[in-house]
């Protein structure tokens, strides 16, 4: 019987500590649960609230769609599970109406689709209101703070605009692809440029949301059978009858139909980000549950050893996924309440060791974002600078 492996929580917080001050590159993957820290649905919530607030004559059809996901082993469906089907169920049939798939006409998987995403935009977008945004501002102030040499870039697997509305309420210039002012388009060859004359400013934050945003639209093109992204300003809605579907949670359909759209573009640049050197890339808020992000994560950890990945964990779930991947690898480091993963080894942490009242940071705490935007700030030697630049503009 192999033994478990005791690592200790202040010895692995120096050395993330070290990692942060030494890595000329750092990245950052956010997920839902960075949304969750600010009292926005997580997933789970979000499913009921959708399944409550649909239209009643839609819902017999969301429970038929239900069902169809119980029979096939999954017991638990999300309301991204339940719009992957619809979409499924839609491409079949190409939205026709005198096609059906388990009793449901391609026109109503059009119209669920859409009732769905809208919801969806609706419930998140009144809590997104009275949202205390002081937090994120906190860390996207910390961020633009770091003086490196390379570019600041934040992947988001989120919906929501919080990200897009705390950079601009610090009045800090960020890029996500997409340039104008009216419908803005996706100009791909700007987020991969050939030419260091094309390239936006390292100052710039990179935000690249891979899942879509509540101010992204599907507008079909006149001339040809296919679809592009644009993104309108953070009121607009699918109903002002300027604007087409909401683009969140990719599209099967739509996704196939056009091969620039963002969502690709977005996997490449997170590909070769992780694949470019040297760097540290932290994890927060995220599950590890998508199998096209873990496979690039993986991947990347494995081919790119100047790379380091420190995933800060909410609960210890993910470690469970992460075994079964990569935890031979060196250069991957995943902090959970109670499990671990460094340096190829997972384990425990010494469940022996003492706090004091002067140990401020918690490496066990660090995946809830809160604690973990503190510890960035608290190691800055900038805090104040920080405080004031919040409340300033709060």
């Amino acid at each position: 019987m192999t033994e478990t492996a005791i690592f200790d929580t202040k010895k692995e917080l120096n050395e993330l500590t070290n990692q942060l001050s030494i890595s000329r590159r750092v990245g950052f993957f956010l997920g839902a649960g960075i949304s969750a820290a600010l009292e926005l649905p997580d997933i789970k919530k979000l499913t009921k609230l959708v399944e409550a607030g649909i239209d009643p004559n839609d819902q017999p059809k969301i429970k038929k769609i239900k069902e169809c996901l119980f029979a096939h082993g999954n017991s638990a469906p999300t309301i991204e599970d339940i719009l992957n089907q619809i979409r499924l169920i839609r491409m079949l049939t190409k939205g026709l109406e005198t096609q059906e798939f388990n009793s449901i006409s391609g026109s109503d998987s059009e119209k669920l689709d859409k009732d769905v995403c809208d919801k969806i935009s609706e419930i998140i977008s009144e809590k997104e209101q009275t949202a205390d945004l002081s937090l994120i501002k906190k860390f996207l102030s910390w961020l633009n703070w770091l003086n490196r040499d390379f570019t600041k870039e934040i992947f988001t697997t989120n919906y929501d605009l919080i990200l897009e509305k705390s950079l601009e309420g610090l009045q800090i210039p960020y890029f996500d692809g997409f340039v104008g002012g009216n419908e803005a388009f996706f100009y791909p060859e700007s987020i991969e440029p050939k030419d260091k004359s094309e390239m936006i400013p390292l100052s710039w934050i990179r935000l690249w949301k891979l899942h879509g945003s509540f101010n992204w639209f599907w507008k079909k093109n006149k001339s040809i059978d296919s679809y592009r992204v644009v993104r309108m300003g953070a009121h607009s809605k699918p109903s002002d009858g300027n604007t087409g579907e909401l683009v969140i949670y990719p599209s099967r359909e739509k996704y196939e139909a056009s091969r620039k759209q963002p969502f690709i573009t977005y996997f490449d640049r997170l590909n070769s980000y992780l694949q470019d050197g040297e760097g540290l890339f932290i994890i927060s808020g995220y599950s590890f549950l998508d199998q096209h992000i873990n496979q690039i994560i993986f991947n990347s950890i494995k081919q790119n050893n100047r790379l380091h990945i420190a995933a800060v964990l909410f609960d210890d779930e993910p470690i469970n996924v992460m075994t079964n991947h990569s935890i031979s690898q060196m250069n991957l480091s995943a902090y959970g309440p109670t499990k671990v993963i460094i340096g190829g080894r997972q384990g425990e942490w010494n469940p022996k060791e003492t706090k004091t009242e002067k140990d401020e940071v918690d490496i066990k705490k660090l995946g809830d974002f809160r604690k973990l935007v503190s510890f960035f700030i608290e190691s800055s030697g900038k805090k104040l600078k920080i405080e004031q630049e919040v409340e300033k503009i709060s």
